[in-house]
Order: structure tokens, then sequence, then C-alpha cells
């Protein structure tokens, strides 16, 4: 499967962004997704991730409660909402995909990988 992510860009803090991630080439259905995050000179994190049957979600502490990870199975896209955001949410966002995967976070999981979509977010 292929993945393009889109959805970033410039925000304040305490605003909100909502990153798609576009899958094709396979059956979309059959797939875990998760998002991790590169900060500038830090190393890429798990943020959230939904598993294949998209029954459960987990995510990360720094984001509980402020982030949600859908899917659409119709459009073939997984979503990042990400409300109140803070200027250490600065990152690029990585979408990720695993097949019959339960969306864990561990990067060595996850075999195909999005190109990454750069969130600002200003203080």
């Amino acid at each position: 499967v292929q993945l393009q992510a889109s959805g970033g860009g410039l925000v304040q803090a305490g605003g909100s962004l909502r990153l798609s991630c576009a899958a094709s080439g396979g059956i979309f259905s059959r797939y875990a997704l998760g998002w991790f995050r590169q900060a500038p000179g830090k190393e890429r994190e798990f943020v959230a991730a939904i598993n294949w049957t998209g029954g459960s979600t987990y995510y990360a502490d720094s984001v509980k409660g402020r982030f949600t990870i859908s899917r659409d199975n119709t459009r073939n896209t997984v979503y990042l909402q990400m409300n109140s955001l803070k200027p250490e949410d600065t990152a690029v966002y990585y979408c990720a995909s695993e097949l019959f995967g339960s969306g864990g976070h561990y990067e060595s999981n996850y075999g195909a990988w999005g190109q990454g979509t750069l969130v600002t977010v200003s203080s």
C-alpha cells in the first residue's frame, strides 16, 4: 500500500488541524494505521494508531484527550484530528500502515510509510 499524508500547516497554539492520509494499492480495510511524528533534533515518536478493524485506538500520553484518530474505509483514508495544539506538537507527521495489525507503538511493526506533512504550532 502507498500512503500520502496531507493537511499540515501553520497554526497558533490552541488551534486545530486535521491531517489526512490517503492510501492506494492495497485493501485498506485490512491495515492498521498509525501516526508518528518527528520534531526537529528528536527521534520519531508514536502519536496514535487504530487497528485494522477500527475497533481500537491508541494514543501517546502527550496527545491523549487532544488528538483523535479515525478511519474511513470508503475513502481509504485515515485522519488525525488535532485540537488544543501546543508548540511542542510542532513536527513532521507521518502515517504508516501495518497489514492486519493491532496498531502498536513500534515503528518496526509498520511496513509502509507516507512522506510526512509538517505541522508548525506558534506560541
